[in-house]
This record gives C-alpha cells, sequence and structure tokens, in this order.
C-alpha cells in the first residue's frame, strides 16, 4: 500500500503500464505460434507474411521501450533463420503438372 499521493499515483501508472505492455507481448506471442506453425507446414509465404506484420510491431515494442532493442534484433533473427530453412519448392502441397 502506497504511503503518499504520488506513490499511489506511481503504482496507478505502473499498473496501466503493465497491463498495456502485456497486451503487446501477447500479441507477438500470437505472432510467433502462427509464424512456428506456418513453418511446420512448410508455407514460406505465409510464414513471411506473418514475420512482416512481427517485425513491424516487435520494432514499435523496442521503441517504446517494452523491450531492449537488442532483445527485439535477436528475436527478429531468430524468426527469419527457421523461416529461411523452409524449402522455397515446398510451398504448396499439390504436386505442379504440366
Amino acid at each position: 500500500m502506497p504511503n503518499s499521493k504520488s506513490a499511489a499515483k506511481r503504482l496507478r501508472q505502473s499498473l496501466k503500464r503493465k497491463a498495456r505492455n502485456l497486451q503487446v507481448k501477447e500479441r507477438l506471442l500470437f505472432l510467433v505460434r502462427k509464424i512456428k506453425k506456418s513453418v511446420k507446414e512448410g508455407s514460406h509465404d505465409k510464414a513471411l507474411e506473418y514475420m512482416h506484420q512481427y517485425q513491424k510491431l516487435v520494432d514499435k515494442a523496442a521503441k517504446k521501450n517494452i523491450y531492449h532493442p537488442n532483445k527485439a534484433a535477436r528475436k527478429k533473427s531468430r524468426l527469419m533463420k527457421i523461416i529461411n530453412n523452409i524449402p522455397e519448392g515446398k510451398q504448396s502441397s499439390e504436386p505442379e503438372r504440366e
């Protein structure tokens, strides 16, 4: 329990920020799950599409000090490494006909 008015205000502010930060982090985790699912299915295009959204959000999170910029870069790098391991020819499960 805060002992002063300023401490009470700081508590209110920190709770608001925590909720906002948690929302951003949950959205990022959702996108990571989507990317990994796309990789598992072998869908390179879908994975890249989700990765574009993920990069945009993680950069914003780093800008707003939700993540440290180095952590954001590390997360992006590791996900891109996973996506780049998908063979590009394996984009669809249907065989091509000539």
